[in-house]
């Protein structure tokens, strides 16, 4: 009989196993955008702030403190979670809470390399005037800039900052998935 038990328990623990690599592939960056939101819109997904100061809430509702204040419309932010019309939001630095929907923008914008500032002087990200590493670098910008994104092939983002338009490597910069290609 505890042989017989042992086979179950070996047999359901496999199977346990087996679960919790699937969940954990799901909400690994591979299958990030797997799942959908309350909104019917992939989670987690990129998006950017509409306003120009923006309460970033403990809770989901007018009721919770804020913990922080952004003060600054464009910044890119990543939406990772929904609850009815209030978004629980990450920033590039990795703080994380929840804003209401009418604050945020569908308008794309990255920050170039923000994991390289304060990392010592004439660190720069090249812009370059075609989607190539061999192609010219028509800017130097310095980590933590913010960028507009216009398109994204997988590889290299369209992007323009300060007047200066061009290609940057879709890994140096934060706003955009590793892949993700989007018009």
């Amino acid at each position: 009989m505890s042989f017989v038990m042992r086979d179950v328990v070996s047999s359901f623990s496999t199977v346990l196993v087996a679960a919790c690599i699937g969940m954990a592939m799901m909400t690994s960056g591979a299958f990030a955008q797997a799942a959908k939101g309350a909104s019917g819109l992939p989670l987690p997904r990129f998006v950017s702030l509409k306003a120009k100061s923006v309460n970033l809430r403990i809770g989901p509702s007018l009721d919770y403190a804020v913990a922080f204040r952004y003060l600054k419309s464009g910044v890119p932010v990543e939406i990772i979670q929904e609850y009815d019309n209030w978004r629980r939001i990450r920033d590039a630095d990795g703080t994380e809470g929840w804003v209401n929907q009418a604050l945020l923008s569908g308008d794309r914008t990255a920050l170039a390399a923000p994991w390289m500032r304060g990392k010592g002087e004439g660190i720069f990200v090249n812009l370059r005037r075609d989607p190539q590493s061999t192609a010219p670098i028509v800017a130097r910008i310095e980590p933590g800039v913010m960028l507009q994104i216009g398109e994204c092939n997988g590889d290299w983002c369209h992007a323009e900052t300060q007047g200066v338009e061009g290609w940057i490597a879709q890994g140096e910069i934060w706003g955009a998935y590793p892949g993700e290609a989007f018009k």
